[in-house]
Order: C-alpha cells, then structure tokens, then sequence
C-alpha cells in the first residue's frame, strides 16, 4: 500500500469539494424551484451565486497552490443532493416540502462547512497562508448560510407548516 502525504490528503479533499459544488450549483436551482415561500427561493438562489464564487475560490487556492485537481466525484454529495431530490418528490409544494427542503439543505452546509474546516486545518499544516485564508473565507460564508436557514426555518416556515398542518 503506498504511503500518502498531508499535501496528497488535501489534495483529495480539495478535488472533492470542487465536486461537491459542482454537483451543488445543478442542485440548488431545483430546489428553488421546488419551494413554495419566496424567501427560501431567493436563499437557494443566493446560495447558488456564492457556490459559484466558491469553485472560482478553489480555483485560486488550485493556483496558489500550484496543484492540478484530481477527477473524482464527491459522493458524499451526490447522497446528500439525491436526499433532497426525494424530500421534492415525497412532498407536494407547499410549507411542509419547504421545510424539509430547508432540512436537507442544512445537512449539505453541515457537510461544506465541515470540509471547510478541515482543508483550511490542513492548508495551515502545509504552510499554505493564502490558501487557508481562502477556505476560511468560503467556511464563513457557509456558517452563515447555515444561520440563515436556520433563521428562515425558525419564523417564516415553521409557522406556515405548523398552519398546514
């Protein structure tokens, strides 16, 4: 079994986020267009424009790096994205499809926000500054994805699920 490096770790990590957004910036439209409440449409809609700054941000941690991605595909997110394509299909529009799509859609910023951490973690160990203040920069934006949609679950739709019964 060959011995893999720190600098082969992130890599992989890297090449596999790069994957995961891909997958989401196909997925987040969907579930825009799944949901029933405004708000939550323009969340997903917002999100999908910081997705796109986040690829163009690991392009730039691929380039200050001086590394070449690897071509794999996240299935972690690939999971996570075919759960919320279920919750559109086992719930018809309406504040209860919303906020299970709200759920799913916490469990991917969960699952970014844990990456996040993690490769800037590692891009630190490597001594890799810039990088790592890149991926902080795209693990704030997370969090505060995450607190938004928790926000948006806790008044605007849990009351109008509660109200649909």
């Amino acid at each position: 079994m060959a011995s893999k490096t720190l600098q082969d770790l992130f890599l992989h990590a890297l090449s596999d986020v790069y994957s995961a957004e891909k997958q989401l910036t196909k997925a987040l439209p969907k579930l825009a267009r799944a949901s029933s409440n405004e708000q939550l449409k323009q969340a997903f809609q917002q999100h999908l424009e910081e997705t796109n700054g986040q690829i163009e941000r690991i392009d730039q941690v691929v380039e200050v790096c001086g590394i070449k991605l690897k071509r794999i595909k996240c299935v972690a997110m690939e999971g996570l994205v075919e759960e919320g394509q279920e919750q559109i299909e086992d719930f018809e529009q309406g504040p209860i499809r919303d906020a299970a799509l709200i759920a799913a859609a916490q469990k991917v910023e969960h699952y970014e926000i844990a990456t996040y951490g993690t490769l800037a973690t590692l891009a630190k160990q490597l001594g890799q500054e810039e990088a790592m203040n890149l991926l902080l920069e795209t693990l704030k934006e997370e969090k505060s994805t995450d607190e938004k949609l928790t926000e948006l679950a806790k008044t605007e739709i849990a009351s109008e699920a509660q109200a649909a019964g």
